[in-house]
């Protein structure tokens, strides 16, 4: 007799543990079918998902492949990008069996986090194939470009044992330290003062491997300004087009120590992932130095190819469709930015993005631009000022523009059984308290002014910290987290809501969060918080500009491309920079309806008064009065099974609850005229007839960027992650406390 059919005639004798495995075996088999599609098989074959052992699990290739190799021969390892599956097909059926009957609920320790493996069969695996995609026109990368030893004679010639050297103006950035030779980088305008060069010039060590760049036809002339960047592991810089009426054309740079991947985007949302190896050179020139933004986004572990692609060196592989994918630790990794000064106005052929040429500016800071926080008074300080101060000045306002809960939050709000215990934390005006009837509803709300609201309306609500909700533990049956955690201002503060919502919950529990995604593009489709016109004028809006990427200070903390439990991508001692080194990192205003240039910014809320609305905010004013009477009343039928098709979902564009703001600068005020602006708004004056002042609030976000909510989730001991999605420019994930045995 097999081992496959004496295992199911001892059924009956399965231990309790045994039982236990099983049972988490089929539930993981039922959340791949329904939230990836993938059907599992009854009968032996010889392949398998391998449940939570996926990249976004933070299980890296190395580690599962010798786990599933101990049990026969694998011919091919499939870890989609981002999952938290990943699919293995053994030489043999046998092999197989062996692999699903000893590694089913086996723990694998992954470094410092652990993860139970649940193994189905499954007939067959499809997947994207392998894909190369072009690198920008214009950019280049030379791998080993310097030698060990020219490696390690140009990190020597780099001492950084000043704190504050005026000669090569030395600086500690809050997420770097940072270096200039020849001239200052000016964080303040982004630029540099030409006729103030620096005592010293470049370092003579860097003048071989120039040289060798102008005879290697790279650069023409030789550079006259270079920027030393040191990043330790979790730290690196948003995307940014370098300032083109500070340097000429060519920029290159020289990555030391680790390598990293670097992610250059195309204004019309193209997206190109690079792995930087140590000792490469990136030379920028072209569309790709003045039109594309590129960036490091700020993480302990990057997504790179398991083996280093054998593709020409016009092509990399693209990481978001690449199948042979492994995690990579970062380590320190210093860059040497080379550029020229230019000193006669950029005559670049992208306008739209040059300085020179009259790209606009950035959109004005409030007066008194506020800092990211170095700390905990001070994140307590920002959001008590950009957060719980704006929406009470805004409340009536902006409840005005939250009428029609989103599809995909009533699907989980119906599902509750009826007298399950729901809680809202952060519930705005209660649109979703009314969603479901058979459940027992209560909301709370930072905003005494919207649970005022929620109570006209008759729900249960009051006001509550979402970091502190005073109901007991374990009292929730489910909890539902709309667009609120993006406005805590630190990686920590952000960490412990989601703690927060975990304790609420009961065993078995399950809590839905939502939070504003940088993506607003996903799967070819742009979320209908952008413009509809935003195809044909996304270039007329200027990306944040620096000289290069390592010349402007980042904006904010996060992880993203990788494990839902990686602890580390958090300061291994919980702590943040100290204030004293946090050097010109003012927050930016982000201009509404367009794309995403930074992760941390101000969304302005404008305040308008006056009584006729323009019905910008729906670009439908024959739906306005029905949609005012849905307002009056939520109830489940606004939830039925039909609206959760995409074509009928509205989409947060339409109506978020503060996630997208879609059209949140579009309102006119029609009952508020009476409000005042808090300290952080300016008042604005319109060319509207019906408008005469619109006063502008300010709100800080932190938007979150692919694969950073599931990492954040997965730092909280006691939950699942049973599914992950993207909504409407929104990063969305479902979490189920783990039941007591």
């Amino acid at each position: 007799m097999d081992s496959y059919v004496e295992n199911n005639v001892n059924a009956v004798r399965r231990s309790k543990e045994e039982k236990k495995v099983l049972k988490k075996q089929i539930k993981a088999s039922h959340t791949l079918l329904k939230h990836e599609g993938i059907s599992t098989a009854a009968q032996p074959t010889k392949s398998l998902v391998v449940a939570n052992g996926g990249l976004g699990n933070g299980i890296s290739r190395e580690e599962l492949s010798a786990a599933l190799k101990d049990m026969g021969e694998v011919e091919s390892l499939v870890m989609p990008p981002h999952k938290p599956y990943a699919f293995v097909t053994y030489r043999s059926e046998e092999s197989a069996r062996t692999a699903q009957v000893k590694l089913n609920g086996q723990t694998l320790q992954c470094g410092e986090n652990s993860v139970t493996l649940y193994l189905s069969y499954v007939e067959s695996v499809t997947y994207e194939e392998e894909a190369s995609v072009p690198l920008p026109e214009g950019l280049i990368l030379v791998e080993d470009f310097v030698s060990p030893e020219e490696e390690a004679a140009l990190l020597t010639a780099i001492d950084w044992s000043s704190t504050n050297d005026d000669i090569t103006a030395q600086k500690a950035l809050k997420h770097r330290r940072v270096k200039h030779y020849g001239f200052e980088f000016r964080y303040d305008n982004n630029n540099v003062d030409k006729d103030k060069p620096l005592p010293a010039g470049l370092p003579e060590q860097c003048l071989p491997l120039l040289d060798r760049c102008i005879r290697n036809g790279h650069i023409s002339i030789m550079p006259d300004q270079l920027t030393v960047n040191q990043y330790e592991s979790g730290q690196g810089i948003p995307p940014h087009v370098d300032t083109h009426s500070a340097f000429e054309d060519t920029i290159l740079s020289l990555s030391l120590g680790a390598k990293i991947v670097m992610e250059f985007r195309h204004p019309d949302g193209g997206v190109v992932a690079v792995v930087l190896p140590g000792r490469s050179l990136l030379v920028m020139k072209g569309e790709s130095r003045y039109l594309w933004t590129h960036g490091i986004t700020p993480r302990k572990f990057d997504m790179v190819p398991a083996c280093d692609p054998q593709s020409p060196a016009h092509a990399r592989p693209d990481l978001g469709t690449h199948s042979n994918l492994t995690l990579s630790k970062r380590g320190t990794r210093t860059s040497f930015t080379f550029r020229k000064i230019r000193h006669d106005p950029c005559r670049c052929a992208f306008p739209s993005a040059c300085d020179s040429q009259g790209a606009p500016s950035a959109p004005s800071l409030p007066p008194s631009p506020p800092t990211l926080p170095c700390c905990r008074a001070d994140a307590a300080r920002l959001e008590e000022e950009y957060v719980h101060r704006v929406y009470d000045a805004i409340a009536p306002h902006f409840s005005s523009t939250r009428h029609s809960p989103w599809p995909r939050v009533c699907h989980f709000l119906t599902l509750l059984p009826p007298g399950s215990a729901l809680a809202d934390v952060g519930c705005g005006n209660g649109k979703y308290l009314g969603v479901n009837p058979d459940v027992i509803a209560v909301g709370c709300d930072r905003s005494s002014a919207l649970v005022q609201i929620c109570a006209e309306r008759g729900f249960h609500a009051f006001v509550s910290d979402a970091l502190s909700v005073p109901l007991r533990t374990e009292s929730c049956d489910a909890c539902i987290s709309i667009a609120v955690i993006h406005h805590f201002s630190t990686q920590e503060r952000r960490l412990a809501a989601v703690r927060e919502l975990v304790r609420l919950l009961k065993p078995g529990g399950r809590a839905l969060i939502y939070v504003w995604a940088f993506e607003q593009e996903y799967n070819k489709q742009k979320s209908k918080y952008l413009k509809d016109t935003n195809k044909e004028n996304h270039n007329n809006h200027s990306p944040t500009k620096n000289t290069s990427e390592d010349s402007q200070e980042p904006r904010g903390k996060s992880s993203i491309h990788v494990s839902s439990h990686l602890e580390d991508s958090c300061r291994p001692d919980g702590s943040m920079s100290d204030v004293s080194k946090v050097s010109d990192g003012k927050l930016s205003v982000h201009t509404n309806r367009t794309a995403f240039n930074t992760q941390d910014l101000l969304v302005p809320w404008h305040l308008k008064e006056g009584k006729k609305r323009e019905d910008e905010e729906s670009g439908d004013s024959g739906k306005k009065d029905k949609r005012k009477d849905k307002s009056k009343k939520v109830s489940s039928s606004s939830c039925s099974a039909s609206s959760l098709s995409p074509k009928s979902d509205p989409g947060p564009g339409f109506d978020s609850n503060i996630s997208s703001e879609s059209r949140l600068d579009t309102s006119d005020a029609t009952h508020i005229s009476d409000s005042k602006p808090s300290p952080n708004s300016d008042t604005t004056q319109t060319s509207s007839s019906t408008v005469k002042s619109a006063p502008v609030f300010h709100r800080y976000y932190h938007v979150f960027q692919q694969g950073e909510l599931e990492q954040l989730c997965g730092q909280v001991a006691g939950v699942t992650v049973q599914s992950s999605y993207h909504d409407q420019g929104n990063w969305c994930i479902i979490l189920e406390k783990d039941r007591l045995e």
